[in-house]
């Protein structure tokens, strides 16, 4: 079953780019993950049906919300990654969270 990573911004455009160099990592690895970009109101109504939730740092103030709203782990994504779109780092990131919250 295909983990689902979802990536949380203000309007689900400017996380992209980095969707798509996650899934490429994702493919090359022969990973089974679904990964998604949304924008805060978007995600909010189906955030449970995620393994992990990373937030871009433009919305980083709905962090603690999200937080509220599922059992999954949600973490800020770090500036550098996000900015220079590092899927490879990204992934990582994801794979981390989603160890740890088993």
């Amino acid at each position: 079953m295909s983990k689902k990573i979802l990536l949380v911004c203000s309007a689900g455009m400017s996380t992209s780019m980095l969707v798509k160099k996650m899934e490429a990592i994702a493919r090359k690895e022969n990973l089974d993950y679904e990964i998604k970009a949304m924008g805060m109101a978007e995600a909010k109504p189906i955030i449970k049906n995620w393994d992990v939730i990373m937030v871009g740092p433009q919305v980083s103030f709905i962090l603690n919300d999200l937080k509220s709203m599922t059992s999954a782990p949600v973490e800020l994504i770090p500036a550098n990654i996000y900015a220079l779109a590092k899927g490879e780092e990204a992934i990582k990131m994801a794979q981390k969270l989603m160890s740890e919250n088993k």
